[in-house]
């Protein structure tokens, strides 16, 4: 039974606690509202883009802040897609993410590979590692585009997980640099170059957000980008899934112990002087910045 209205459950939650639907929703809601407000993501007056995927964790972020934010006119929230070229995987999640936004009445850009790099994913993945690729050019596109459509915070549909995931591949990689720029708020405010990221789902866990995003009928279709099945990143995935389920609460305790962490972590970060890369003239901590090292492999491989 709903430990709260005494219903029938839809779900249990990694604390024990059964919830019906109605309670469930509420207990989202009510938490990503908390992360918003506690981690002082966004302010009274903001231009709020949503990187959407077409999957539930983007889709049910934008819900939610649709659902926060409706009828105020001075928060704005829109939407942008990087469509990479996926056959079989994309199209269909720009379908689903147009008829959202559609219905929403929530502007929606989309940003192809094709179009700006003269190339899809699907075409140049052979030999190289896909994840690799299309995440550095996925970062540069959000970046870009969301500082041109004069964005004020690029919000993205992270979890606990994907969180979760991060820290523990940082720590294998040794790359505390890295973990030094994650958080529930990233970027300096005071650099006009880089476009603020906020992750409001960042202390929920992807089944609390799968159910949400099912009882919400955003979508019945959980797919996973084909490339994902044998990154590395996957490989975390199932590791951690294995701990929560023998231990749960685990992945909980690797994102909150990393909380406490992080401002020490930020302190000791070394900041490099930005530059602008000599091809792009984009913000780059090299002479050259990573998107435009790839774009210049993948060109030199063509001849």
């Amino acid at each position: 039974m709903c430990k709260r209205c005494k219903t029938k459950p839809v779900i249990k939650l990694s604390s024990g606690e059964n919830l019906c639907k109605g309670c469930f929703l509420n207990y989202f809601e009510k938490k990503v509202r908390k992360t918003i407000r506690v981690h002082k993501l966004i302010g009274k007056k903001e231009n709020l883009l949503v990187a959407v995927s077409g999957g539930k964790d983007s889709i049910s972020v934008l819900e939610v802040l649709l659902g926060i934010y409706k009828g105020n006119k001075n928060i704005k929230v829109s939407a942008l897609l990087i469509d990479e070229g996926i056959k079989g995987y994309r199209e269909y999640c720009i379908k689903k993410t147009e008829e959202y936004c559609k219905k929403n009445k929530v502007k929606l850009n989309i940003v192809s590979f094709n179009k700006e790099f003269g190339f899809t994913l699907d075409k140049i993945v052979k030999g190289r590692r896909p994840c690799s690729v299309c995440g550095v050019l996925r970062r540069s596109l959000l970046n870009t585009k969301a500082r041109e459509l004069g964005a004020t915070k690029l919000v993205t549909g992270h979890n606990l997980d994907d969180e979760a995931q991060t820290i523990i591949m940082n720590q294998f990689r040794r790359n505390m640099d890295a973990s030094s720029r994650l958080g529930p708020l990233t970027g300096n405010e005071n650099n006009n170059d880089f476009v603020r990221r906020i992750k409001p789902l960042y202390f929920m866990p992807e089944k609390e957000t799968m159910t949400y995003a099912f009882l919400k009928n955003l979508t019945h279709d959980f797919n996973e980008c084909p490339y994902n099945i044998d990154s590395y990143r996957n490989q975390i995935r199932e590791m951690l899934n294995k701990f929560e389920e023998l231990y749960p609460g685990t992945k909980y305790s690797i994102v909150s112990s990393f909380m406490e962490i992080l401002p020490l972590l930020k302190k000791k970060e070394k900041v490099a002087k930005i530059k602008k890369c000599k091809i792009c003239f984009e913000p780059s901590s090299s002479e050259i910045c990573q998107k435009c090292k790839i774009l210049n492999e993948i060109k030199s491989s063509k001849h």
